[in-house]
């Protein structure tokens, strides 16, 4: 079990260097920032982008592997984030993660002024959105002519540090989304339904699981050769509530056969209001947590690291 965490962007660096300072040092396996323009009623600010973000969190931390949560064809296109992608990779060292969906409706797909894409159309985009990607990081030149998007001798030089690419995490509940996921995906990641209990949530959360399993018996791949990410803060309870209740869904995921979950950094108000003593709590019984639950530290050389 690896254990990650979200640091919203919305503080200026000079105050949010600190969180990805520790979370290095108290020994998360992974951070991420939401890669949004703007999100739900956080969208009048503070708020600012993931790719400086995250360019700016490689350069104070040494460990941690650093993620997207999640980029999207809202307002992403493959070429130009292809290149973002290999930038980041090189100044992490090879530390970087894409966690990458297909997008939903609000602020991000409503700002740039683009007509509202149907769920059907936004799974076909990203379908796009994914193969076109996953070419560019793959070789040196991609030319390109789709329903979606083009490229003309979109180049790839030097490439990413990891080799082929760096890991796709792709987030999926849907039947469509999820067999992109066992497709393209070295991880796909889940934030569950919404629900009115707990109790509710995590029994949703099994069936989305064997729902994955299914999607990749589709396509032909064995499903634990997919790591499984679970957000663990779309239940109604807050895992950062308490260390008794972060403790109690890592077990429950693990439980669900999950190899990685992630949590949020605690806020003063609005979403994921919390308290950085519980935070701190957690982080000081990390070691205990990956002993209950198995423990797996990442391997920085490997796409699909063997956890049998």
């Amino acid at each position: 079990m690896r254990i990650g965490i979200v640091i919203l962007p919305d503080q200026r660096w000079a105050e949010s260097s600190r969180r990805w300072r520790l979370a290095d040092e108290w020994g998360f396996d992974h951070a991420w920032t939401y890669d949004h323009l703007g999100w739900r009623d956080l969208v009048d600010g503070p708020w600012f982008d993931a790719v400086p973000t995250l360019t700016a969190a490689a350069t104070v931390t040494s460990r941690i592997r650093l993620g997207t949560y999640v980029a999207t064809p809202n307002f992403r296109h493959p070429v130009h984030f292809a290149r973002e992608t290999t930038a980041l990779d090189d100044i992490s060292g090879g530390r970087l993660i894409l966690g990458l969906g297909a997008g939903g409706i609000g602020f991000d797909s409503a700002v740039l002024g683009q007509p509202e894409l149907t769920p059907r159309a936004r799974v076909d985009r990203f379908a796009e959105f994914l193969e076109l990607l996953d070419l560019i990081l793959r070789q040196p030149a991609t030319t390109w002519s789709g329903s979606w998007y083009s490229a003309v001798d979109a180049r790839s030089i030097p490439g990413p540090i990891q080799e082929p690419r760096p890991p796709f995490v792709v987030a999926a509940n849907g039947p469509r989304a999820m067999r992109l996921a066992a497709r393209h995906g070295d991880g796909w990641v889940t934030t569950g339904p919404q629900a009115d209990t707990a109790e509710q949530w995590w029994q949703a959360v099994a069936e989305i699981s064997d729902r994955f399993a299914t999607a990749c018996d589709a396509v032909d791949r064995r499903p634990d050769s997919v790591d499984r990410y679970l957000n663990l803060d779309t239940s109604p309870i807050f895992s950062m509530s308490s260390p008794e209740a972060f403790t109690d869904a890592v077990g429950r995921a693990a439980a669900l056969g999950f190899t990685d979950v992630i949590t949020h950094w605690p806020r003063k108000s609005s979403w994921y209001t919390g308290d950085e003593k519980v935070l701190e709590a957690v982080a000081a019984e990390l070691p205990r947590i990956r002993a209950d639950f198995g423990s797996r530290q990442p391997d920085l050389g490997s796409l699909r690291p063997d956890f049998g």
